[in-house]
């Protein structure tokens, strides 16, 4: 029966996986798409693979999720928690990617996570869910708009007396290089999330234990779900990020992607936060968008994308803990 019940959840958090993928792929590309630096299927091909690569860099967010926000006990009642909060996570993304709104495909996880494990009466390690995720919630989309913003004055300023059609020409041959970064990045933050769900199974099922690195076969696994989910794409959402926010040229759109990526990368490799990708990548088009002049950016799809990401985790969490009754049922 648990052995059943572990194969089940490790398919729900692949399953969640490849919905991060179409749901985050504009993360990485919409800027270079709606710039006219690489076409979609190109974007997309180009992004998949550099998921694939960073989801082998390290294992620092795995922990974290692994390890950092529940407390499950051994056995079903800890497995139906993890799956419970796996599918709150999943109907959150699948809403958001139905209405376009790029919303947070980390915190959905983290808050069904959380949403489960409270009406099951299980831990939550609040210190974590505070340090590594609502702390660099908070900070990150600060710190994307603001990085964003200083490297679009610098390239304002660097390149002011430059003829604007060779300057725009070099920054879309620039813009391949940072959405590499930026899938790159994606792919060492969000595959990381479900391979340290898949590890918390593995060990709530008696398959794994706390001390152990993660095997090879789920860090490939959940490399191989997010790369085929990217490649998949999120029509929607990337209208979204780039178009309807502002109107993105080569140059803004180097800069945004640039500060989204650089933070990504601190994020991970210096504190192992799971952060945003989404809000990152949003807060960094603000940015460059708010160099341009205040009007630049539509404010109005703006706040509804707040709005989605301060719903996302109560949202989810509220799913999650419906979803926990149901399987406690069944399982029971």
């Amino acid at each position: 029966m648990e052995l059943a019940l572990v194969i089940g959840v490790v398919v729900i958090a692949l399953a969640f996986d490849y919905t991060n993928g179409f749901h985050d792929a504009a993360n990485a590309i919409a800027t270079s798409v709606s710039t006219r630096a690489l076409t979609p299927r190109a974007a997309l091909l180009m992004a998949a693979v550099m998921n694939f690569i960073g989801a082998h860099l390290g294992t620092q967010v795995a922990s974290t999720v692994g390890k950092g926000i529940i407390d499950p006990p051994d056995g079903a009642h800890g497995l139906v928690v993890v799956g419970a909060g796996l599918v709150g996570a999943i109907t959150w993304n699948l809403i958001t990617w139905y209405f376009g709104l790029p919303s947070s495909s980390s915190h959905a996880l983290i808050g069904g996570l959380v949403g489960s494990a409270l009406v099951a009466g299980v831990g939550v390690h609040w210190d974590g869910v505070l340090d590594k995720v609502v702390i660099p919630m908070i900070l990150s989309p600060l710190v994307g708009f603001t990085l964003a913003a200083v490297i679009m004055i610098a390239i304002l300023w660097i390149f002011r007396k430059s003829n604007p059609h060779k300057t725009g020409k070099g920054f879309r041959y620039a813009q391949t290089v940072s959405a590499a970064a930026m899938a790159l990045g994606h792919g060492l933050q969000d595959a990381q999330k479900t391979m340290g769900v898949i590890f918390l199974a593995l060990v709530v099922g008696g398959y794994a234990t706390n001390g152990e690195e993660i095997p090879q076969w789920v860090i490939l696994a959940a490399a191989g779900a997010i790369s085929a989910g990217t490649y998949a794409g999120g029509w929607r959402i990337m209208r979204t990020l780039g178009r309807r926010i502002i109107a993105l040229d080569p140059p803004r759109g180097f800069a945004a992607e640039s500060a989204a990526a650089t933070v990504l990368y601190t994020a991970a490799i210096g504190f192992g936060a799971p952060i945003s990708t989404t809000h990152t990548i949003t807060s960094a088009i603000m940015g460059v968008g708010a160099t341009k002049r205040r009007s630049a950016v539509r404010w109005g799809v703006a706040g509804n994308i707040i709005t989605a990401w301060i719903l996302t985790i109560p949202a989810s969490a509220l799913v999650a803990a419906l979803c926990y009754f149901a399987l406690h049922w069944a399982v029971e």
